[in-house]
């Protein structure tokens, strides 16, 4: 169990490095989170700091999850033996959820981070690229309809656990646990765009927003 803990830890710490942070220190101390929405991710990064920042920010959120469930399950460790009692697919998800959490509650910042949805984007791609389907197809129709992105984020990664139960025969369950269990904490992270929705102060991107009334 030493191998899954660790590589758990090490996919945790590494979801601590935040882009929007990294690149704000890099541009002059700039911190994201006193500005805007206050969240550390990449929409308040396009919204409050401009394209190249935010999209240097997407570059590092997505590029950990990916080095995190691709890259690290299968990492050869000095003096960690690979354990053959754990199951590479529980690995995996243990390192994709470790990344995840890390970004949203990053120890180098006072656990204080994104929302996750990047980097799960990251994690994504890294060791199952077909759930981007839905992610996509579900993110892209609530946007067009509503405008609200975190309302789209929120359906998106609810998209995840129905398409697995709807593609997969038999149903894996790691990946079965992973959506469900990312589902909802995506759907916690958002609670404040639920709260703004409500109080109907919610920004809309009019851009993407066709269905105007």
């Amino acid at each position: 169990m030493l191998e899954l803990g660790l590589k758990t830890l090490l996919a945790y710490l590494l979801g601590s490095i935040i882009g929007s942070l990294v690149v704000g220190q890099l541009r002059g101390n700039v911190d994201i989170r006193k500005v805007g929405s206050g969240n550390a991710g990449g929409t308040n990064a396009l919204r409050t700091q401009g394209k190249l920042f935010a999209l240097w920010v997407i570059v590092i959120d997505v590029g950990k999850g990916v080095l995190a469930s691709a890259v690290l399950p299968e990492l050869s460790i000095p003096g960690i033996d690979r354990n053959p009692a754990v199951d590479r697919d529980w690995l995996t998800v243990a390192c994709a959820t470790g990344v995840i959490l890390g970004h949203i509650y990053p120890v180098w910042y006072d656990f204080r981070g994104g929302k996750g949805a990047a980097t799960l984007i990251g994690a994504i791609i890294g060791f199952q690229p077909p759930l981007l389907v839905p992610l996509v197809i579900a993110w892209l129709l609530v946007v067009v309809i509503t405008g609200f992105v975190g309302l789209a984020t929120m359906c998106a990664a609810a998209s995840l656990p129905v398409y697995v139960c709807v593609a997969e025969n038999p149903i894996p369950p790691s990946l079965m646990t992973f959506t469900i269990v990312i589902s909802a904490l995506i759907v916690y992270t958002h609670r404040s765009n639920i709260a703004r929705m409500i109080r109907g102060s919610e920004n809309r991107a009019r851009r993407l927003w066709l269905l105007k009334r």
